[in-house]
């Protein structure tokens, strides 16, 4: 049996650690946004794991990647949002820009709380589902 030792369970220290720096260096609209969208993801799936890969956040579930975010000079970034969910959300997603498995944020709009809730949950759901 492990121990937590008072740590929450969906953290790594490294993955934290990776995480902060990449915040901690972008400008502060930014940094704001991407810490909104951090913690929209932690309400949505509370039992994923934070870790980095690609050069940007993540979270894992279940071990298996859930989703990642970045922030670019004009937008946020939420991926991956496959063809079967962007469907499914095809109205939602109507007014934002999509390119292949990755929807986008514009900084100078609000950021669709609601919406990224919805599709990091819908992810979720895919991704126990389809086991990835």
């Amino acid at each position: 049996m492990t121990l937590n030792r008072g740590r929450a369970p969906n953290k790594s220290p490294q993955a934290v650690t990776a995480v902060r720096k990449y915040l901690a260096a972008l400008p502060p609209p930014a940094r704001k946004r991407m810490q909104q969208i951090r913690a929209i993801i932690r309400a949505a799936a509370p039992g994923a794991t934070e870790h980095f890969s690609y050069g940007i956040p993540g979270f894992k579930l279940e071990g298996r990647p859930l989703v990642w975010y970045g922030a670019f000079r004009h937008h946020t970034s939420l991926y991956p949002i496959k063809e079967s969910l962007a469907r499914a959300h095809r109205i939602d997603l109507s007014g934002y820009e999509t390119a292949k498995g990755t929807v986008r944020f514009a900084l100078d709009a609000p950021l669709p709380v609601a919406l990224v809730k919805r599709l990091v949950k819908a992810r979720a759901a895919e991704s126990k589902k389809t086991g990835g």
